[in-house]
């Protein structure tokens, strides 16, 4: 069974759910807005370093935002 990691979804809908832009919240992560919509296209995933901090702005579990 392939499970399909959607965190770009994760972040797209938290992050304008809280009202952030990409490149605001690129800011907070010391990345640029286009890492950011890149993740939210899903043409890559963030580094592994950053999943805690993203969970942390988005108030989201790492589980959560990885599809367990």
């Amino acid at each position: 069974m392939k499970n399909n990691i959607k965190i770009g979804e994760f972040i797209l809908r938290y992050r304008k759910e809280f009202g952030i832009t990409q490149g605001e919240f690129g800011k907070l992560l010391g990345v640029s807005a286009f890492a950011v919509s890149k993740w939210e296209r899903e043409i890559c995933y963030p580094d592994i370093f950053l999943l805690a901090d993203i969970s942390d702005i988005l108030d989201i579990s790492i589980d959560e935002m990885l599809g367990k």
